[in-house]
């Protein structure tokens, strides 16, 4: 059993108010929270410290936590949301973020299964790039991980680095980390009383927190293909575009 946890902010920096954009006719946030509910989890909660979030998801039929205004990272909001819903510290949440419009209920209950079976602390998943042009874009978050898939690194940059530049993703794997974590609350108990590292602060990528510190964390290439989130107004457009070709 698990429970998922959407934060939802209103304040993006490159796209204000994108929970609440209509996408095919409803807010993205509706569309993250009904793909999360297809899933086998035992409770779907949006958390977010803006009301009119708040009165959108409750007008759908959607659950919701208020949380503080204050938060630096998502990560924040999920802990304090699991600590007011009453979550034990062996249960198991599942951060999905509320700019996922298109994720499949599959790789929710996949990286919520690999938690349980691998007993690391935190899960995630990859996908497998195979055009430089997304090697490149340092909005795609790279992993390099061990033989027991286990997370190494993970950087803006391309890695690993192809030193003789024969800048072949058929020849390396690249894999770029997606967005969406398992854990256990005992973790997040831990990780939200740490500092910010300084790999965390240069790369603003906050899992190098839990690296820093020595946290596993499992990586699995994802088990079904999942759509690019919305961080961008092309991002928009592209999901817009997918969504009304349905």
């Amino acid at each position: 059993m698990f429970t998922v946890i959407i934060p939802a902010r209103y304040n993006s920096q490159r796209l204000p108010g994108k929970a609440l954009i209509k996408l095919a006719g409803k807010p993205m946030i509706q569309h993250v929270f009904e793909r999360v509910s297809e899933s086998d989890a035992a409770a779907v909660v949006v958390a977010t410290d803006d009301e009119r979030i708040a009165e959108v998801v409750k007008a759908f039929g959607g659950t919701v936590c208020m949380t503080s205004g204050v938060h630096p990272s998502g990560t924040d909001r999920v802990h304090e949301a699991a600590q007011t819903l009453g979550l034990a510290p062996d249960d198991v949440v599942v951060n999905v973020q509320g700019d996922e419009p298109l994720i499949p209920a599959v790789v929710i209950e996949q990286v919520a299964a690999n938690l349980i079976r691998t007993g690391v602390p935190v899960a995630s998943l990859y996908e497998t790039m195979m055009e430089m042009d997304e090697v490149l874009d340092p909005g795609n978050v790279k992993v390099v991980t061990d033989e027991n898939d286990n997370a190494l690194y993970f950087s803006r940059s391309p890695i690993p680095y192809d030193r003789d530049q024969q800048n072949d993703p058929g020849k390396v794997s690249y894999k770029r980390h997606l967005g969406i974590y398992a854990y256990r609350l005992s973790f997040l108990n831990d990780f939200v009383s740490w500092p910010q590292c300084v790999l965390e602060s240069v790369e603003k990528l906050e899992q190098l927190r839990a690296l820093s510190h020595g946290i596993k964390i499992h990586v699995a290439k994802a088990s079904v293909s999942i759509p690019a989130g919305v961080d961008t107004p092309e991002d928009l457009e592209r999901t817009r575009r997918i969504m009304e070709a349905r």
